[in-house]
């Protein structure tokens, strides 16, 4: 192998000029997603349900230097849509000449102990976790094979979303989102070993806890926080919540050529949860 990376080991994590797809981009890690792939010279094709935050999200990416075009993906209800994720995948083609990146930020959760909660909602978070999660990468593996593989060698990058949750449990009525979590990861292993030889790589990124809209009220100095606090990070090691900038460096690298040894592997961004 060349080591002519040594001249300038910055430049594999270079991603200028790329075209990449992020679903979910109106929410808390699918907005992050795509404002730090703009950041890093990517185009952007945005997907989402909310088509006014989408607009917000557009508008950020392109300050930031990315060009960027929006899709309006209405997430159907159980099936999930295989029309509306080959649509997304064909306007990036259409707009940008090629696919590059696929980040699937798009995801559920519907909280409720076993013995109360309805199936169909179990249904629902696994059909936005799971099968959308499948259908995207589907429609993306089919453009990135007929493409073919860049002057570089790489077929493509693959970025599906886990959690924390779907290597361990939760007491607080989790049962439909670590069963989703555990999917999505069996997904990221058995495309890594179908697609190796393609030079499309398949992995997930798994987050734990960090700061968003949602979990805003966790970093508060109140007395329900800070107890939710201690009881948790008894179990970081890191000794800390996450904060959005935690989550950039690895989607980076997962999106990048310096990742392109790495596939059909899950990287936590847990401040070592998972380890203990």
């Amino acid at each position: 192998m060349s080591d002519d990376f040594l001249k300038n080991p910055a430049a594999l994590f270079d991603i200028r000029g790329k075209t990449a797809i992020v679903t979910g981009a109106s929410g808390a890690f699918g907005s992050l997603a795509a404002k730090v792939l703009a950041g890093a010279g990517a185009n952007v094709v945005l997907a989402a349900s909310r088509e006014g935050e989408l607009k917000k999200v557009a508008a950020e990416c392109q300050a930031l230097g990315g060009k960027s075009t929006i899709v309006t993906a209405i997430v159907a209800k159980r099936p999930s849509s295989a029309e509306n994720c080959d649509a997304i995948v064909d306007a990036a083609a259409t707009a940008f000449g090629r696919l590059d990146i696929l980040v699937v930020a798009s995801g559920l959760n519907k909280v409720s102990k076993i013995v109360d909660q309805k199936p169909e909602d179990f249904l629902d978070v696994m059909d936005a976790n799971v099968t959308q999660s499948w259908l995207m990468a589907r429609a993306a593996a089919r453009q990135m094979l007929k493409q073919g593989k860049d002057r570089n060698g790489l077929g493509g990058k693959i970025i599906l979303t886990s959690s924390a949750r779907g290597l361990l449990g939760h007491p607080a009525g989790y049962t439909a989102y670590c069963a989703s979590k555990s999917a999505v990861d069996g997904i990221t292993k058995a495309l890594g070993c179908e697609l190796g030889e393609t030079g499309i790589t398949v992995n997930a990124l798994g987050p734990t806890v960090f700061r968003s809209p949602l979990t805003a009220w966790m970093y508060e100095d109140t007395e329900r926080a800070r107890d939710v606090r201690k009881g948790f990070l008894a179990r970081v090691p890191k000794g800390r919540l996450g904060e959005p900038s935690d989550l950039a460096g690895p989607l980076l690298f997962l999106a990048s050529r310096a990742s392109d040894f790495y596939t059909g592997h899950i990287l936590y961004a847990d401040g070592g949860y998972t380890a203990g």
